[in-house]
């Protein structure tokens, strides 16, 4: 019973699982059918497609090689239309040139022809000179026999009464020269001159090697000495200046070449001496920082010197390098008021005479860069600050009035003899430099030596500071002529021999005095 009732659980159960068997695979089958089916649809389509494409770009492409092909063609013959130009053009000039050969060759024979009549020519010259020789032979023998002389006495006593009859006649043309000059430029000379002076205000500032430090009493001294030295020592090595410490009461001596060190030494020991703190760490720290404070005081001083000048544009490093004038001197004269000085000379000076103003106001204030330059090059200082000007892209006219204002480089512009009088004008103002008294002194001997070397000369004296030299000769001795020519070659060597400010004033006194006595 138990077992009947299994098997009809069991064989339903089996029909319904071979059912759902059979049913599978029917349908796997319809599906797999219907698959094959729809790929072999999409390849016939893709393979049409691609037939499509294919036939699609080999039309383009003979479309595009027919049209390469045509631009190939115009090409060809584009340059078969040049080649025959070129052809033509070649035949040409052939033509033109054998014309020219024909021309050439005809000129040749008309030369060959002038020269075979000059050559005839020079024959019968020649002959005539030869007869002229021997006729002047004769004749120099003959006016030998009477006069005693031989040609070459007679020639030599000629050419010395000419050589004397030439130098008087040269001194005479050159004094009438000088004199119509003076005439004709000296007013306008004077009047330019005198505008332009009164026109510009200028302070002068002297300086010297040393600065002074004050201080309140003598004990500050031991303390910036320090413990066996070391502070002054390293002050000095820091600053590269000398600080004397002697009995002065309340006062420290800075000495140094360089004013800049010696602005900075000074600005530093006052900042020491106020803070108290004074050891060698502390001085190089109060050193470094007066370095950049000065620094940035000279670039101001550069940018406020400009400003006021009305010049701008100017290259940084040439800010700086007019800032550093403040700190230079000339002849004691102090470098940054003499370049204020001949800028504004030179503006007023430019405007008189029409020329560019602020071109030659630019070129006064950089016309002695070169006494400020970084570089110890062994050029002279207006050469040195035209190579400067140059390489920092100033003009060429800038450039050229800085290198030629001691005429060391010839000028080629009018700015530059603008600068060079105005520099001279500046330096030569009574008061704006000053000399060593020794210097001063052999300067002045030197001037009348040189003036008593003169044959006839019986006296010398430089007087008006040495601005003027007056050469008293013997009028027994000396003509008006000689004595023409002696302040002339005297003035050429002292320009060439000496070197001194301004300009030197060589007059020449030539007097007869008739002496009698009545009883």
């Amino acid at each position: 019973m138990l077992l009947l009732n299994a098997l009809t659980f069991v064989i339903p159960i089996a029909a319904l699982l071979v059912g759902l068997a059979v049913g599978y695979f029917i349908t796997a089958t319809l599906l797999k059918n219907a698959v094959i089916k729809e790929q072999t649809a999409l390849l016939e389509e893709a393979k049409e497609k691609a037939e499509v494409i294919k036939k699609e770009r080999i039309l383009q492409a003979k479309e595009k090689f027919l049209q390469m092909k045509d631009e190939n063609e115009k090409e060809c013959n584009e340059r078969k239309r040049e080649a025959q130009n070129v052809e033509n053009r070649a035949n040409q000039l052939q033509q033109q040139a054998n014309k020219k050969m024909e021309e050439v060759n005809r000129k040749a024979k008309e030369v060959q022809s002038a020269q075979q009549k000059l050559d005839a020519q020079l024959d019968g010259f020649n002959k005539k000179k030869a007869d002229l020789d021997r006729i002047y032979k004769e004749e120099s023998e003959k006016l030998e026999t009477i006069s005693g002389l031989s040609a070459k006495e007679a020639k030599e006593q000629l050419i010395e009464l000419v050589k004397e009859d030439a130098q008087a006649e040269a001194m005479v043309y050159v004094k009438e020269i000088t004199e119509d000059a003076k005439m004709s430029a000296a007013q306008t000379a004077k009047k330019i001159v005198l505008e332009t002076i009164q026109r510009t205000a200028s302070e002068t500032a002297i300086e010297n090697t040393v600065s002074v430090f004050n201080i309140e009493n003598d004990e500050i001294k031991g303390r910036i000495i320090g413990r066996e030295g070391r502070n002054i020592r390293t002050l000095e090595s820091l600053t590269g200046v000398e600080i004397i410490i002697d009995d002065s009461p309340d006062a420290i001596l800075i000495s140094g070449f360089d004013p800049i060190r010696r602005e900075i030494a000074r600005l530093s020991l006052q900042k020491l001496v106020v803070d108290g703190r004074i050891h060698p760490a502390r001085i190089e720290e109060v050193v470094h920082k007066v370095e950049k404070q000065v620094d940035q005081e000279i670039i101001e001083i550069g940018k406020r010197t400009s400003i006021d000048l009305g010049i701008h544009n100017l290259h940084p490093e040439l800010i700086k390098m007019v800032g550093r004038m403040k700190y230079r001197t000339s002849y004691g004269q102090n470098l940054l008021q003499h370049s204020i000085e001949t800028a504004k000379l030179c503006a007023t000076m430019a405007a008189e005479l029409g020329i560019n103003p602020k071109a030659a106001k630019r070129a006064g204030l950089l016309h002695d860069i070169g006494k400020v330059a970084d570089n110890e090059e062994e050029l002279p200082h207006a050469i040195l600050g035209m190579k400067v000007a140059e390489r920092l892209k100033e003009k060429p006219d800038i450039c050229n009035a800085i290198g030629a204002h001691h005429e060391e480089i010839e000028m080629d512009n009018l700015i530059s003899p603008i600068v060079q009088v105005c520099d001279a004008i500046s330096g030569a103002r009574p008061g704006a430099r000053r000399e060593v008294v020794e210097a001063y002194i052999q300067r002045l001997n030197k001037l009348e030596e040189m003036a008593m070397s003169y044959p006839g000369v019986v006296k010398t004296y430089a007087i008006q500071a040495g601005r003027e030299l007056r050469v008293i000769v013997g009028a027994d001795k000396v003509t008006d002529q000689d004595a023409d020519r002696i302040a002339y070659d005297l003035s050429k060597k002292i320009q060439t021999e000496m070197t001194y400010p301004g300009q030197i004033k060589i007059t020449v006194i030539r007097e007869t005095r008739a002496v009698q006595y009545a009883k």
